[in-house]
């Protein structure tokens, strides 16, 4: 029967030789390229969602609600604005359901794309810049095109609401608008000059003489 080591240490004194009983060491799977793997992950499912939910709400549901509004486009999709003129045209070519639709377009993919868009565009950023201050200065542009978007579709459902436009309103609501894409465009660009800057090679130092 084996000695427990107080039994060894009664016996043998100092020369006793006790076992030494150590915690296994902890054995992690997780790499830095593993992490990094699973970051370029969700940074590509996020530029899918993004690519999807643009063509979910510009090409295929704001195109179709023209057929509401005999042919006038929605204003979401006037990259130039528009004025009060036009705002009350629109008004008066639809009616309070077509509106309401309008208005649940707002509520639905209007509110999902900036806000995936935004997430995606700041992760991508964040893995792949690593100079603090210019981290910061990209970001700011992806965080202000998801306010402007948001804050725009509620500018714009007001503008609409009255059976003659505030022109206050709509020169409110026309202005996110432009600024909503001029601030998509450049969201865009700085997410390309992310990459871009991750995927330049490290200038190689000269051979000592």
């Amino acid at each position: 029967m084996a000695k427990t080591p107080a039994q060894r240490i009664r016996k043998h004194g100092a020369k006793a030789v006790v076992p030494e009983h150590g915690l296994p060491p902890v054995i992690s799977s997780r790499t830095p390229q593993r992490a990094q793997s699973n970051s370029n992950l969700i940074v590509i499912a996020g530029v899918v969602a993004s690519v999807f939910l643009f063509w979910y709400l510009h090409l295929l549901t704001l195109n179709q609600m023209t057929q509401l509004s005999n042919g006038l486009a929605m204003p979401d999709s006037l990259i130039g604005g528009f004025s009060a003129d036009y705002a009350a045209q629109l008004h008066a070519a639809m009616d309070d359901d077509a509106r309401g639709q309008l208005n649940y377009v707002h509520k639905t993919a209007g509110t999902l794309f900036p806000l995936i868009f935004g997430l995606s565009w700041l992760l991508l950023i964040g893995t792949r810049v690593t100079k603090k201050e210019f981290r910061w200065a990209l970001w700011t542009l992806p965080l202000l095109f998801a306010v402007v978007r948001l804050w725009g579709n509620v500018t714009i459902d007001a503008a609409l609401a009255p059976t003659v436009p505030d022109a206050g309103a709509v020169a409110l609501a026309s202005a996110l608008t432009v600024a909503g894409w001029v601030l998509l465009l450049l969201s865009l660009l700085a997410g390309g000059a992310a990459v871009f800057l991750r995927r330049r090679p490290a200038p190689r130092s000269a051979p000592l003489p």
